[in-house]
């Protein structure tokens, strides 16, 4: 639903794009094993991060590899992306609401491309290649960072754009309280910060009874120190891709040439 058009039927390659804030990522990925064919290639987003500003350093980032032509595209993007068009923006220019941003990444590289909500490309590539790959039922990946990203997928299937770090709890918007930031910009020692996480995360299996559920972003590389402090009944485990999973992610979304099945 979010192609410009549809990719060939279970491709072994793609590549994929991980925009940000600060920096744009990208790397051919072997669909067969979930990781880089080549070296990952990164340059700085530009700034201002208009959406042509953007797509020409996206162009500039695919030039830089030898790929055929027919190759699937997919970009990650700090947006909710619905049907390829971005109904938000965080950390980058405003000018990408209401952009489609498969549309403009499309003719800025001459390819098929797909766009993806960022924390949605990296949970999906945990069910394929990471710490949820072979779990059926309901995956819930959550990513704690500067923010709270969220990632649904049902018997591998993506529920797109779940935002399940904006969930109200307690009064407060969640991420103000229990993302990885919070416990930075608070002084919170682990265990205080786990009393956060311990409350968020409660009100989430609650809502959505999961399977399963991973913990990424950064801090995740410190997981033995807050999630062993957790009291769930959901299990909950460390995500494993980690700086990998959005281009990963979008790579095997874009081979798909769909988000939504």
């Amino acid at each position: 639903m979010t192609t410009t058009a549809h990719a060939p039927h279970h491709p072994t390659a793609a590549f994929g794009i991980d925009i940000g804030g600060s920096g744009i990522k990208g790397a051919p990925v072997d669909l067969r094993t979930g990781a880089f064919s080549s070296d990952r290639v990164r340059i700085p987003t530009p700034q201002p991060s208009t959406p042509r500003a953007v797509a020409a350093t996206v162009a500039e980032l695919v030039d830089s590899f030898d790929l055929p032509h027919d190759l699937p595209v997919g970009v990650t993007f700090p947006a909710v992306i619905q049907h390829g068009v971005a109904r938000s923006a965080a950390n980058v220019d405003d000018s990408w609401i209401g952009t489609d941003v498969a549309a403009v990444v499309a003719q800025a590289t001459g390819r098929h491309v797909l766009a993806v909500n960022d924390a949605d490309a990296a949970g999906y590539a945990e069910t394929l290649y990471g710490a949820a790959r072979g779990v059926a039922g309901v995956v819930l990946v959550v990513t704690l960072g500067t923010g709270i990203g969220s990632c649904l997928v049902v018997d591998g299937v993506l529920v797109p754009n779940t935002e399940l770090g904006h969930l109200q709890v307690d009064g407060h918007d969640a991420e103000s309280r229990a993302a990885d930031s919070a416990r930075e910009r608070d002084a919170l020692s682990w265990e205080r910060w786990a009393e956060r996480l311990q409350t968020y995360f409660r009100v989430v299996e609650d809502l959505f009874w999961p399977d399963l559920i991973v913990v990424g972003g950064g801090v995740s590389k410190k997981h033995e120190k807050f999630l062993p402090l957790l009291d769930l009944r959901t299990p909950i485990v460390p995500a494993e891709l980690r700086n990998a999973a959005g281009i990963v992610g979008a790579a095997a979304l874009a081979a798909r040439g769909t988000v939504l099945d």
